[in-house]
């Protein structure tokens, strides 16, 4: 009788447990696999230049930020001022890909608000950002001189973790 009383408690309880430590979880922090990892390589077509290519490869020797954006991505206009302004300080390049959008609209959005990307290359069907797990646009990842990923925001990149993640990691890997 008791067993019948205190099983249903005991599976409740463990319920509650998950269910409390799902609310503390910060949803922008997905663990990545590819942190510590080398960086998917690639080459694309260049946004604003359909026959001129961008190969990662290039990047090697250098540390740099890869902003996944899109005109369509309502969080990306949430950011761009951020990015923009960061372009500006010459701390770092900042290589955008534009992921699964119209070129057109990409270039009239750069347009319009301002280009903070050293250069944009355009993954039109998203096989690149596949390759980097994108969950979803904007994301960023900060990639090292040796082509390994140190960091990925997930969601717009905020004055708080310019401030107090992804600036001092590009400082200490330009070390």
């Amino acid at each position: 009788m008791k067993l019948r009383l205190i099983l249903p408690l005991l599976v409740f309880l463990v319920m509650v447990a998950f269910l409390g430590r799902g609310l503390v979880l910060n949803p922008t922090e997905v663990p990545s696999p590819l942190i510590n990892k080398p960086a998917p390589t690639f080459k694309l077509s260049q946004l604003n230049e359909p026959n001129a290519f961008f190969d990662s490869a290039e990047m090697h020797g250098k540390v740099w930020l890869l902003n996944v954006w899109a005109s369509w991505c309502v969080s990306c206009r949430q950011e761009h001022p951020l990015l923009v302004s960061l372009s500006r300080q010459h701390i770092v390049p900042i290589y955008g890909l534009n992921y699964k959008d119209n070129r057109i609209d990409a270039l009239g959005w750069l347009r319009d608000l301002g280009n903070p990307y050293t250069m944009s290359i355009f993954d039109q069907d998203g096989r690149v950002g596949m390759d980097y797990g994108v969950y979803g646009v904007p994301e960023t990842y900060v990639i090292d001189k040796e082509g390994i990923i140190r960091y990925k925001q997930i969601g717009p990149v905020t004055p708080k973790a310019l401030k107090e993640e992804i600036l001092p990691l590009v400082r200490r890997l330009q070390g």
